[in-house]
């Protein structure tokens, strides 16, 4: 077996060293991109070697201008025609496309006849109307943001640009990340969602259901993890690489032992105890954000009974003030389908695009 290397790593080098030279043969004034951005777990530096088994391997995108599209298969079959059939030990050609598995490709070894790369070419333009469902990046409609898939988004702006001749790095720049009221409603949204359940993981337990005490303690305890990745300015992605990414975030290391501790409590006092102070010290994170006047983040009791909290709502409440006067203030606090676990096909999917847009408007 192959010594395994890092997707990215494998695919700048592929690019430098194999591709790059044919190009600058066969086409010398060609001006375009290419680089390794959008799906898979290579572009988020999370891949390893059991992500080698599809769409894996030496590849990477290339981008053209509208004008020299009609080159798109020329490259293709010249490239095809003299790439070596690995590299680095991996398989440079690849299965074609299973229409019974959404187009997955794996790699196939071959000795002979020409290969076939795993290499994308078309305009940015095109691509990005099939990630988002429009180019025009500089007229997006702030409703707009709650209906792109975060995980999306996260895989455009993560990755690596080889080379870009067509300055698509300015492009990508313009969605690094949700404008300031985008980020202000899902903080409100989450704050909010955490507020409608923050006594009931203590009530669950009071009343013996242990179960439920601490399936509530997960979903608030996710809820948080996804406030610390607003107040970071960092798209989380989907649920498969959420953990990782939290591990990775730049914040308090107290916020993430707190986290774990409360979802591995053995009983239910160290879980609620552990949990209401993972929500206070994001409460602080909130507070040294400076998106609202500073909220009160004291631990108290839930009217008088022996439950503790730091009255979430209090939060949700300050933030959403400052979305009066935007299409925000009466879009109910429910964050986005991104933000449910197990929904991503769905809130990947563009022909759901406008269902979803329905809840919002």
């Amino acid at each position: 077996m192959n010594e395994f290397i890092k997707g990215l790593d494998l695919c700048e080098g592929f690019f430098f060293y194999k591709a790059k030279p044919i190009l600058e043969k066969y086409y010398p004034n060609l001006k375009y991109t290419a680089g390794l951005i959008g799906y898979g777990s290579d572009v988020l530096g999370y891949d390893d070697t059991v992500s080698t088994d599809h769409m894996w391997g030496p590849r990477f995108y290339m981008f053209l201008e509208e004008e020299n599209i009609y080159l798109k298969d020329e490259i293709f079959k010249t490239l095809s025609a003299h790439l070596p059939y690995t590299y680095k030990g991996f398989s440079v050609n690849f299965t074609k496309p299973d229409l019974n598995d959404n187009g997955v490709q794996h790699s196939e070894f071959i000795n002979e006849g020409n290969v076939n790369p795993l290499i994308f070419i078309q305009t940015f333009s095109d691509y990005l109307v099939e990630q988002l469902g429009t180019d025009d990046l500089d007229n997006i409609k702030p409703l707009d943001w709650l209906v792109f898939s975060e995980h999306r988004l996260l895989s455009l702006v993560s990755g690596k640009l080889f080379i870009d001749g067509l300055n698509i790095a300015d492009e990508i720049n313009k969605i690094k990340y949700y404008p300031k009221d985008v980020k202000l409603y899902l903080i409100a949204s989450n704050w909010d969602i955490i507020a409608s359940e923050q006594a009931f993981v203590k009530r669950c337990g009071n009343v013996g259901d242990d179960i439920g005490s601490r399936i509530i303690c997960a979903r608030i305890a996710e809820r948080l993890m996804r406030l610390c990745f607003l107040y970071k300015e960092t798209y989380a992605p989907y649920s498969k690489w959420f953990g990782t990414a939290f591990n990775n975030l730049d914040i308090d290391d107290n916020i993430k032992q707190l986290i774990s501790k409360a979802l591995s409590a053995d009983n239910l006092h160290k879980r609620e105890s552990y949990l209401v102070k993972a929500q206070k010290a994001v409460a602080e994170m909130h507070n040294a954000s400076g998106l609202t006047e500073p909220v009160d983040c004291t631990i108290e009791t839930y009217f008088g009974r022996d439950i503790k909290v730091i009255f979430a709502d209090k939060f949700s409440e300050a933030t959403a003030n400052k979305l009066k006067g935007t299409v925000f203030e009466k879009v109910s606090l429910i964050g986005t389908f991104s933000q449910i676990g197990g929904l991503s096909e769905f809130s990947d999917d563009q022909e759901n695009y406008n269902r979803i847009m329905n809840l919002y408007e």
